[in-house]
């Protein structure tokens, strides 16, 4: 027997072709699908990490926040406890005096020991970084003075200057906490 050999005509040819195109194609479609699929699991798995990081993220600033908020409170609350603990014993010293004041009959011994608890306290105000603002002879500053009125100068040269101190003027580093009220010649 002889084999014929059936000629496919071009429609055939051009069928066969489409069916295998859409095989290919289905195949591809149904790959393409699969890893589209894993792309989308992966990404979406990422997308709950980075979540979580974030939501991990906020909440520990918020806590950093809050303690932050909470030490500021408790530094302003007792910023000063150092300075009071210091002044304590001037307290005693003070007391001390006042009960010597009760019995003492030497008015003398009693103002020696007033005048060296005065120093001993201006002594602490220094260490502290509280001075007092010049005003003897020196050239009236607005800055530093506070003028409560004015008097005519006992010579020209005293003119502009302070020629008294009303209530002695403190800084505190540098910082004016009192002004000095003086009298300014004019």
């Amino acid at each position: 027997m002889k084999k014929q050999k059936v000629e496919e005509t071009p429609e055939q040819n051009e069928k066969q072709v489409e069916n295998q195109v859409t095989e290919e194609k289905e195949m591809t479609a149904d790959e393409t699908a699969d890893q589209i699929s894993a792309d989308i699991e992966n990404l979406n798995q990422e997308v709950s990490e980075l979540k979580d990081k974030n939501l991990r993220l906020m909440a520990e600033f918020d806590n950093f926040r809050k303690r932050s908020i909470k030490e500021r409170a408790d530094l302003i609350k007792f910023a000063g406890e150092d300075v009071l603990k210091k002044i304590l014993p001037l307290i005693d010293d003070f007391e001390r005096g006042l009960q010597a004041m009760d019995s003492a009959e030497d008015v003398k011994a009693v103002k020696e020991g007033v005048d060296l608890i005065y120093a001993k306290f201006i002594s602490f105000l220094t260490e502290n970084g509280v001075n007092v603002i010049p005003t003897q002879n020196e050239v009236f500053n607005t800055d530093l003075h506070e003028a409560v009125t004015t008097f005519p100068a006992p010579s020209e040269e005293m003119k502009g200057k302070i020629i008294d101190c009303v209530s002695k003027g403190y800084t505190l580093n540098e910082k004016v906490i009192r002004f000095a009220k003086v009298v300014v010649g004019e």
